[in-house]
């Protein structure tokens, strides 16, 4: 492909909502969660909504689970979709026909609330609470919380 070099399209984005999060695979892991626990926490907002797409779910889903453990009693719903992507290639040379390939892109979208979301959703986690295991040595009189 170094004879051809790809050409811009101009995206046709949504825009964001106050409460939604778009994770990318270069973003810092700590700022997203910091981003997410002020909004549920300082911003008293119910519900937010974190998007990813490609190579960020993963990172998506160590977020969201990082999220769980963090604030007790957060209900889950998960979607997981997949588009397709076209890309335009123009030839620097002469001569070279104009390529198009197809990429075929999986997305997530998490929702973490508050309250309780729609039972009928095939992607809703129950909630889970955050609880410590604490042991007690008598012996040494130590106790470590796990």
């Amino acid at each position: 492909m170094d004879r051809y070099q790809r050409v811009e399209k101009p995206r046709e984005e949504a825009p964001i909502g106050a409460n939604e999060i778009r994770i990318t695979a270069q973003g810092r892991t700590r700022n997203y969660i910091t981003y997410a626990l002020a909004l549920l926490q300082e911003e008293a907002t119910d519900e937010i909504v974190i998007k990813a797409m490609g190579r960020a779910i993963n990172k998506t889903v160590a977020i969201v689970e990082l999220l769980k453990r963090r604030i007790a009693g957060l209900h889950q719903n998960n979607s997981i979709e997949s588009i397709n992507i076209t890309d335009t290639w123009e030839p620097l040379e002469e001569g070279l026909n104009v390529l198009e390939t197809t990429r075929h892109v999986s997305l997530i979208t998490i929702t973490l609330s508050k309250k309780e979301l729609d039972t009928s959703s095939p992607g809703l986690v129950a909630s889970s609470f955050s609880f410590f295991v604490c042991l007690i040595n008598t012996w040494w009189g130590v106790v470590t919380c796990i």
